[in-house]
C-alpha cells in the first residue's frame, strides 16, 4: 500500500495561456508543446483549450461547438437551432483518430447570429438571447452540449491529457491571437468530455486549477439570474459569476476580481484611501455570495484579453512571464520557458492581485 509522501499528486490541474499583445496570430502548436512540460499535473481524464482569433472569415457570428451523444439528439437540436438562428455555416469539427482518444461523441460547429424576428420579439440583446439559447439546448435536449458559444473564438476539450487533446482537434491548423489550456486532475466529479476545461459562456472561458469551498452558496446565488448549474463542478459556476458580474452587472475586471477574491475585511479597514475602502465594501457586501473560497488559480479568457487570478492566499502556483509583446502565464515557469526560452522577465503575483492582459484596441 502507498503511504502519504509516496504518491505525487502536484497540486492538480495545470493551467496555461499565451497571448499576442498586438494581436499577431500564433499557431494553437504552441500551448499544446507547453501542457506537454506539465504533463504529470493532469491524470488522463480532461484536458482542453480555448484559442481567440480562429475564425476570422466568421468574426461577426457565434461559433457553437456541440457534442452529441447520437444523431437523435443532433435532429433535435438542430431543429431548435435552425427555429432560434440564422445559421449559415456548419460542418463536423475536424479530428485526428488517436489511440489515446476514445468514444468521443459526434463533434459539430455551427455559425449563427440571433434570427432577427425572433430577436425583436424577445426583446432581448443578441448576447442574451445566445446565452439564453444554449442554456436551453443544454438543459432539455437530452445527449446535446454546447460547449463553446463565442465569437470568433472556440473550445476543444475532450477526455485525454491535454497534449493528446491537441493532436485529436489538429490545433496545429489553427491560429490565434491567444489560447488558453487545461490539464485536469479531477477530485470529486467524473472525467467526461463536457466537463473537461475550458468551460466557455458566450467568448468568456475559464480554465481553473483548486477546488473551491464556496461552491453551494455560489451556486445558489447565480442560479436565481437563470443560469443552470448542471454539472456539478465548481469551473461552471466561475465561469457563470465571470459572465454575470462582467457581461450583466458590467463590473470592470478589477471590480470582478475584487468581489471573487476579495480582500480579507481587516485590509479593508485599514485601508488609508476612503474612496478606495468605500467601493470595496460595497462590492463585498452587493456580491457576498459571490466570493470564491479555497484554493484556485484561473484564467479567464474573453475577447481581446484575459486576466489571471489566484486566490486571496496563493494556494495554487500561477507564473508570469513577458518576451515583447507576448504575455505567457502557467502554473510552472517549464511552461512558459517552453513557449518562450529567452523571457525578458518572470514573476509571480500575489494572491487575489489580477493580472489583466489586453491586446491593443484594433488589432483583433
Amino acid at each position: 500500500m502507498k503511504r502519504e509522501g509516496e504518491v505525487r499528486i502536484p497540486a492538480g490541474c495545470a493551467i496555461a495561456a499565451m497571448v499576442s499583445r498586438d494581436g499577431k496570430l500564433v499557431s494553437g502548436k504552441a500551448i499544446v508543446d507547453a501542457m506537454r512540460t506539465m504533463h504529470d499535473r493532469s491524470n488522463g481524464l480532461g484536458g482542453g483549450f480555448a484559442g481567440y482569433g480562429i475564425y476570422p472569415e466568421y468574426k461577426d457570428y457565434y461559433a457553437l461547438h456541440v457534442f452529441y451523444d447520437s444523431n437523435t439528439a443532433k435532429v433535435s437540436t438542430e431543429t431548435y437551432l435552425d427555429e432560434a438562428f440564422d445559421i449559415v455555416d456548419y460542418s463536423k469539427i475536424p479530428t485526428k483518430k488517436i489511440p489515446q482518444i476514445t468514444d468521443e461523441p459526434l463533434i459539430w460547429r455551427y455559425f449563427v447570429k440571433p434570427n432577427a424576428n425572433r430577436l425583436r420579439e424577445a426583446q432581448l440583446t443578441e448576447d442574451e438571447y445566445t446565452m439564453r439559447a444554449v442554456t436551453k439546448v443544454n438543459d432539455t435536449i437530452s445527449g446535446a452540449f454546447v460547449f463553446s458559444s463565442g465569437k470568433n473564438m472556440g473550445v476543444f476539450k475532450a477526455v485525454g491529457y491535454p497534449e493528446e487533446v491537441g493532436e485529436f482537434y489538429r490545433l496545429e491548423d489553427y491560429k490565434g491571437y491567444m489560447w488558453t489550456a487545461h490539464g485536469r486532475y479531477p477530485t470529486n466529479t467524473p472525467g467526461w468530455w463536457g466537463g473537461a476545461h475550458p468551460f466557455g459562456l458566450l467568448d468568456y472561458t475559464i480554465v481553473h486549477n483548486g477546488e473551491i469551498s464556496s461552491y453551494d452558496a455560489n451556486r445558489r446565488f447565480i442560479e436565481m439570474f437563470g443560469y443552470k448549474c448542471s454539472l456539478q463542478t465548481d469551473t461552471e459556476v466561475i465561469t457563470y459569476i465571470a459572465d454575470f458580474l462582467l457581461r450583466r452587472e458590467k463590473l470592470t475586471l478589477t471590480e470582478f476580481a475584487t468581489v471573487v477574491a476579495a480582500p480579507f475585511w481587516e485590509q479593508i479597514d485599514a485601508m488609508e484611501d476612503l474612496k478606495k475602502k468605500e467601493e470595496i465594501t460595497f462590492l463585498r457586501n452587493n456580491y457576498a455570495s459571490l466570493l470564491i473560497t479555497g484554493p484556485f488559480s484561473i484564467i479567464l479568457g474573453f475577447n481581446g484579453g484575459l486576466m489571471a487570478l489566484n486566490d486571496r492566499l496563493k494556494l495554487r502556483s500561477l507564473v508570469v512571464g513577458e518576451k515583447g509583446n507576448m504575455t505567457y502565464i502557467a502554473s510552472e515557469e517549464c511552461a512558459l520557458r517552453s513557449m518562450s526560452k529567452d523571457l525578458d522577465n518572470v514573476w509571480a503575483p500575489k494572491g487575489g492581485e489580477p493580472v489583466i492582459v489586453r491586446v491593443k484596441e484594433g488589432k483583433f
